[in-house]
């Protein structure tokens, strides 16, 4: 699998484009940042979503309870804790 970094306008964490499995996946890692970057990434990162083949995956250090109220209805996630204790949230359109 080979990852590209891409440019996301207002973004300020990177963010990278890879493809598995069909799919796109476009992945940021929020893990040393502190609130409100996090969710601001992820708002940004939302943008990139066009179809229902396309993943946004944020890692988080905590499961970003208070992000979920802020998703779009037509948006779903999944949370995975990850060895580590932190969390990979899957977003994608419904």
């Amino acid at each position: 699998m080979s990852r590209e970094l891409i440019a996301v306008p207002r973004a300020t964490l990177d963010f990278y484009k890879y493809e598995e499995d069909g799919l796109t996946f476009y992945e940021y890692n929020a893990t040393k940042c502190q609130p409100p970057e996090p969710m601001v990434n992820t708002m940004v990162g939302l943008s990139l979503l066009n179809d229902k083949n396309d993943r946004l995956v944020g890692i988080f250090f905590h499961e970003p309870f208070p992000l979920y109220s802020k998703i779009p209805l037509t948006i779903s996630h999944e949370a995975v804790e990850l060895e580590s204790g932190d969390f990979r949230i899957t977003f994608k359109i419904d």
